[in-house]
């Protein structure tokens, strides 16, 4: 694949995550569509395989899905039968692919007319993440295996630069970030996956990483950890961990004077916090959060102008469905417009 250098611009775009709660393939493209920076929505209510991590196993060795209990195990044994299998299809783009089995959305996004938008995204989760949270028999994270763990990262590398390569074929804007939810836990005293060798592996991985590189997780890792990477974006949320984000403003300087676009995920998507907020609310939170970091030496208008704006966390556990997802992403317009304003 040939190299391709992208410059992300900030300007308050809107973006999102890309787990949708829609059963409708229609509705939750119509509803991605309608942001700045667009992206193929991932849809688990529609089919288990959307889920991020049973979506990313396609060929994957020694990957079980138990389809009638919705669960992603692995099986060492098996990752070895499957190996000689595997491995001659290495070299291979199209063997990593993202199949239509897979995903109901991905190919119809790029048939779509993307011309209007400067950006579009593809979103996969990440080799930390899909590590950790596969098991086998023994509840024994599938990346505590050193034979598996370079293959995690290689493998998942293999498939962004697959998907970034056909997103590319329909948009010269065309980008993917990694969703890394597993990134919080290798702070925790309890995993045996450190840190130290999780920044290893990580800007190994990163070294490969097609196209501007963007992490997305909604927890709270060690944010330093994550500012000092080589990362073009950085997406969190900052509804729920914005007043601790905000501490590290050396290392938001740092990342910020690199160029770095930080995606602040801000409008809820559950309905009891959604009922407890409007835009003014999520306004005067963003303002207070870019009015501390101004005081620790970060001008407001920096940050305005390497900024994205998003919804702060994916939720599929809303018992009216899709409707306040999509009352949080119009919210999110409102949001994003008054900012706007302001550049």
């Amino acid at each position: 694949m040939k190299e391709i250098d992208l410059k992300l611009e900030g300007g308050c775009r809107t973006t999102a995550m890309g787990i949708m709660p829609h059963k409708d393939a229609d509705r939750a493209l119509e509803l991605a569509l309608s942001l700045d920076i667009p992206f193929w929505p991932q849809l688990p209510k529609v089919s288990f395989l959307e889920d991020m991590y049973a979506q990313v196993s396609e060929h994957f060795p020694g990957i079980i899905l138990d389809m009638d209990r919705r669960v992603v195990s692995f099986s060492i044994d098996k990752f070895y039968e499957d190996f000689e299998e595997y491995m001659p299809h290495w070299e291979e783009e199209e063997f990593f692919r993202l199949s239509p089995e897979y995903s109901v959305v991905f190919h119809r996004f790029l048939e779509k007319d993307l011309s209007g938008y400067k950006y579009v995204r593809g979103q996969s989760i990440g080799p930390v993440s899909y590590g950790l949270k596969i098991l086998d028999e023994k509840n024994k994270p599938m990346i505590y295996y050193e034979e598996v763990r370079q293959i995690v990262f290689d493998f998942v590398a293999k498939k962004l630069k697959a998907q970034f390569g056909e997103m590319q074929g329909a948009h010269n804007g065309a980008f993917v970030w990694v969703d890394e939810p597993g990134l919080e836990m290798i702070f925790m005293a309890f995993t045996g996956y450190t840190s130290e060798r999780a920044k290893e592996d990580y800007l190994a991985f990163l070294d490969s990483f097609p196209g501007p590189r963007g992490v997305h997780l909604c927890g709270n890792p060690d944010w330093s950890f994550l500012l000092q990477m080589e990362l073009d974006v950085l997406s969190l949320d900052v509804l729920a961990q914005g007043h601790i984000f905000s501490r590290y403003a050396e290392e938001v300087r740092g990342f910020l004077e690199r160029g770095g676009i930080i995606s602040w995920g801000i409008t809820p998507t559950l309905t009891e916090e959604f009922e407890r907020e409007n835009v003014h609310s999520m306004i005067e939170m963003l303002e207070g959060l870019w009015k501390s970091l101004d005081r620790q030496g970060i001008p407001r208008e920096q940050i305005l102008q390497q900024a994205w704006l998003a919804p702060a966390r994916c939720c599929l556990v809303n018992q009216d469905g899709e409707e306040t997802v999509t009352r949080s992403f119009r919210l999110l317009q409102e949001v994003a417009d008054h900012f706007k304003g302001k550049l």
